[in-house]
């Protein structure tokens, strides 16, 4: 399991980061990203902290553990600064929280994001075929999510990224224990979706593609 979209308790999740990766290597995770929420408030403090322990965790144990943010309903104009500003701060996986149906998301964000080029545009919910598109051209890994309440718009999004383009990735967004899933699991949340075989698995080629990236940038 690949998962470039989880929290810990430097934003809403419960868990250390410790505690978080330890529970991921158990689960039989490769690689996984924190990317809790931020805004312009937080970043400076979030992302040194959370990448000083990545460093550490990945000295000692067999997983990849990466630093990277998701932020979280921003006003859409502050994209792109927010992004670049967390890049320089050292987050190799820059998450967007998109328009997702059971949050009351500012519209514009999805295309926001994607025009700044952030790595994910996590739980899009219902976003136009026009800005799937964009994400395709501009690189922008859209989100199948296995969490609860923002899966409700995954058949959406795959059927929108089938035909534009747009390259999908799967994620937990985990923010408690019982949140991380099997390699089996994110299987079935996939053919949930309705994706096909085939597809699901340029799906994980297309995680081990961007976890390959964000490592390298991270020098892990």
């Amino acid at each position: 399991m690949i998962d470039l979209h989880t929290h810990t308790l430097f934003s809403d999740g419960v868990l250390v980061p410790s505690e978080l990766v330890r529970r991921a290597v158990m689960k039989g995770y490769e690689v996984i990203a924190m990317t809790d929420h931020a805004d312009a408030s937080n970043l400076d403090f979030t992302i040194p902290r959370v990448a000083a322990a990545c460093k550490e965790l990945n000295r000692r144990w067999k997983i990849t553990a990466l630093p990277g943010i998701e932020l979280t309903h921003v006003p859409p104009e502050t994209f792109g600064e927010l992004t670049a500003r967390a890049r320089a701060l050292g987050a190799v996986v820059v998450v967007a929280h998109g328009e997702t149906p059971v949050e009351p998301v500012h519209p514009g964000t999805n295309r926001a994001a994607i025009e700044a080029k952030v790595d994910i545009l996590a739980h899009p919910g219902f976003l136009t075929k026009e800005e799937a598109a964009l994400a395709a051209t501009n690189g922008v890994f859209l989100e199948i999510t296995a969490r609860k309440g923002h899966s409700l718009t995954n058949g959406y999004v795959a059927r929108i990224a089938e035909e534009t383009g747009a390259r999908l990735v799967i994620d937990t967004d985990t923010h408690e224990p019982g949140d991380l899933i099997t390699d089996e699991f994110a299987h079935a949340v996939l053919r949930g979706a309705g994706i096909r075989a085939e597809s699901i698995e340029t799906i994980f080629r297309n995680s081990r593609e961007l976890a390959a990236r964000a490592k390298a940038l991270f020098g892990a």
